[in-house]
């Protein structure tokens, strides 16, 4: 029942401009596993391909830019341009899935051209050691290896790129116009700037981590302060019989007087058995009780059964919730304990979330018992639309209840039935066998 539904809430509206910028934001953030592309988990098919489509952009323009400047501009030769246009775009391709290795080929290729620009005919006057396209591809590569490698990887990228600046500044042609702190600085601030996306996304991913670890303990938590409850309770019941057992065997030879040595050796041998049987429970029970929070005594507590249903459906009615019961014939004449009390608990929780998650809703409430065989006891509790209840469905429900219903009936051998209505509303249907087949032993 605590998974009962809500109203539908109409639809939101789209929302434009922030959102879309919102969302594109959260790509760049998403970290990508080695060798994946990037943007490779993006919900949108282009947000998919747009590092591979700006990647070939940018190569099929500094490509021919790349051959006619040098061959035009710098005068260098034919052959040596051509070279290195492909040496300096060509590897760009592979920063899309393994950046690392470009970057070490596009460094390469840049440190080649800049010491053959040296004797160039025409390098005064123009960019060196890194010339204005070799820039705009190492910077390429700075974002893509900002948005993939992490940070100690990214400050020694940054560092070789300026140790390499300052080795080749000592080698610099007459008149040529000094590039080594323009790459250094702006390839440092955009490294800075997609590590922080990257490192922003990566916190946000062990956030999340964290918290479905965090729900799954809880989750386990609920389920077994669950049964540590069934526990206390099964021990009350099973508690009880085994005491009936010890008085009366200990009390044989005087309610049966003249009885023979034997017999009264087997029935203290009885006696004393469950007395260790109830020392066991005791001890068990202690365990799975742990911070002692049960009040002392409530352990002992008389346990409710199938009887007393009206009660508790007549204190659900004076809560303000419209509850029918109907109680077949027979329904609690000789049923087990362990049944009884699960009949009681399973409407208990059920009418417990109706308030708490459908007040004002219509309940009904059906506890039988089956004809023929198997002897079962039915447990039906149906709930309809809360109509025109001023109260708001709540629809922030954990699960809890259905998860101590289900471990009732797994404890009694039953089998348990919940969802939602079609028109509306919520049902919990239980089966609880009266007499379980018995195991086979091992």
């Amino acid at each position: 029942m605590s998974d009962a539904p809500g109203p539908t809430a109409p639809p939101p509206a789209p929302v434009r401009g922030p959102r879309k910028a919102t969302r594109f934001a959260a790509v760049l953030r998403t970290p990508a596993r080695p060798g994946e592309p990037l943007f490779a988990r993006a919900p949108k098919r282009w947000q998919r391909w747009m590092p591979t489509v700006v990647t070939g952009v940018f190569v099929v323009t500094l490509l021919p830019v790349t051959i006619a400047v040098l061959t035009n501009d710098y005068k260098a030769g034919g052959g040596w341009a051509g070279a290195l246009g492909v040496a300096q775009t060509v590897p760009l391709l592979l920063a899309v899935t393994r950046p690392l290795p470009a970057w070490g080929m596009v460094l390469l290729a840049d440190t080649v051209g800049a010491v053959l620009l040296i004797h160039a005919d025409k390098v005064a006057g123009h960019a060196w050691p890194w010339t204005p396209m070799a820039i705009m591809g190492y910077l390429l590569l700075m974002v893509c290896l900002g948005l993939r490698e992490s940070v100690r990887t990214l400050v020694g990228v940054w560092l070789v790129t300026g140790a390499v600046g300052v080795v080749l500044g000592f080698f610099a042609p007459d008149g040529a116009m000094n590039t080594v702190a323009l790459l250094f600085v702006l390839g440092g601030t955009l490294l800075a700037l997609t590590g922080a996306l990257r490192g922003l996304g990566d916190a946000q991913q062990r956030i999340a981590e964290q918290e479905d670890i965090s729900e799954a303990e809880r989750s386990r938590r609920t389920l077994l302060e669950e049964r540590a409850r069934i526990a206390r309770e099964l021990h009350d019941v099973v508690a009880h019989h085994m005491s009936v057992i010890t008085v009366q065997a200990d009390s044989a030879p005087y309610r049966l007087p003249g009885m023979a040595e034997p017999v009264r050796e087997e029935f203290a041998a009885i006696a004393a058995s469950a007395r260790e049987s109830l020392g066991e429970m005791r001890r068990l029970l202690t365990v799975l009780r742990g911070d002692g929070g049960d009040g002392p005594g409530g352990e002992r507590a008389p346990q409710p059964g199938i009887d007393r249903l009206q009660q508790l459906v007549e204190a659900t009615v004076r809560a303000g919730q419209p509850v029918e019961l109907s109680l077949g014939a027979g329904a609690a004449q000789g049923v087990p304990p362990a049944v009884d009390l699960s009949a009681y608990r399973i409407v208990q929780e059920a009418l417990a979330n109706v308030v708490r998650h459908a007040p004002g809703a219509p309940t009904r409430v059906s506890v039988t018992r089956s004809p023929g065989e198997p002897d079962e006891v039915l447990v039906l509790v149906v709930n309809g639309p809360a109509g025109n209840a001023l109260v708001p469905v709540e629809t922030s429900g954990t699960g809890h209840g259905l998860v101590g219903m289900r471990e009732r009936v797994r404890l009694t051998g039953g089998t348990l039935d919940t969802g939602p209505l079609s028109e509306g509303g919520f049902r919990v249907a239980a089966r609880l066998p009266v007499n379980p087949p018995a195991e086979e032993p091992s």
